[in-house]
């Protein structure tokens, strides 16, 4: 059964500084879908909010017409996978155990043979099975990154949400991690949700995307409608020229947008909560 996200009116703060404000979108479906933006404009609240890690000021967010607030912490892990950004956890385990917790929700007496089976294939398809063996604590960033993101995959959910999932990966790999992720969309029948900063893996791969600005929704729709010369200068305050690429945008970077009064003032705004998000983002 294919999940739909709803959010309506969505407002978060940290104590009285708003860094979400009135966010309104519906998603549903198996896609793929990308979450773009500078650095401190509430990407990673967004989902933090969606998952339940925070709480909403105002607004709701509703999976299948549930509120979250009334889903439990053990079903919202059967239905939202979540994949943090670049994090520097340690884990004193083995890669195939660091990926089996995320089979916890699903955990029974009798199921570690087939939670097993469902670790492996994982780490089969990322590319990384003969790390199996190796401690979590020993690895580089990059296979850091895809353990997690394998122990996000295994808890089968029907929505995936992923910060830069592909922060610390070769531009190979990112490639790669990211076509799967579209793959995966389709053969699990998952709605996957990732914040990106490259521009253009999200442009390439990309079922849909939302631009974000200032703690807002800037632009939603296909990376046509989205990724242009208009809002790149509006949103990063970059020029560029965007080329069609094999039916997708492509964008070529020109020029920094001079910063105004008015940019310098905005960002001379910004608390030790949002700058804790620039780092997550």
């Amino acid at each position: 059964m294919l999940m739909q996200i709803k959010i309506n009116d969505l407002t978060f703060s940290y104590s009285s500084v708003p860094v979400l404000k009135n966010i309104t979108f519906d998603l549903s479906g198996s896609k793929f879908v990308s979450i773009m933006g500078p650095n401190g404009v509430g990407k990673s609240t967004l989902i933090h909010c969606i998952n339940k890690i925070l709480t909403p000021t105002e607004g709701t967010v509703m999976l299948d017409d549930q509120n979250v607030t009334e889903i439990s912490i053990k079903e919202m892990a059967k239905i939202v996978g979540y994949v943090p950004y670049s994090a520097n956890d340690t884990f004193p385990l083995t890669v195939v155990d660091t990926v089996l917790m995320g089979r916890h929700p699903y955990s029974k007496w009798n199921t570690l043979d087939q939670d097993l089976d469902i670790v492996y294939d994982t780490l089969s398809r990322l590319g990384i099975s003969h790390l199996a063996m190796r401690s979590f604590n020993e690895l580089s960033a990059g296979q850091h990154q895809k353990v997690m993101l394998a122990r996000g995959l295994v808890q089968e959910p029907k929505i995936l949400l992923l910060d830069e999932p592909t922060s610390n990966l070769d531009v190979r790999h990112q490639l790669d991690v990211t076509k799967m992720l579209r793959a995966l969309s389709r053969e699990k029948d998952i709605l996957v949700i990732m914040i990106s900063h490259d521009i253009n893996i999200a442009a390439k791969y990309s079922d849909e995307v939302i631009m974000m600005k200032g703690g807002t929704i800037y632009a939603v729709g296909t990376p046509k409608e989205v990724i242009t010369e208009n809002n790149l200068r509006e949103v990063y305050g970059v020029e560029s020229v965007v080329i069609e690429d094999m039916g997708m945008p492509h964008v070529i970077l020109r020029d920094a947008v001079p910063m105004s009064e008015d940019d310098n003032v905005e960002e001379a705004k910004s608390t030790p909560q949002e700058e804790s998000e620039v780092a997550a983002e």
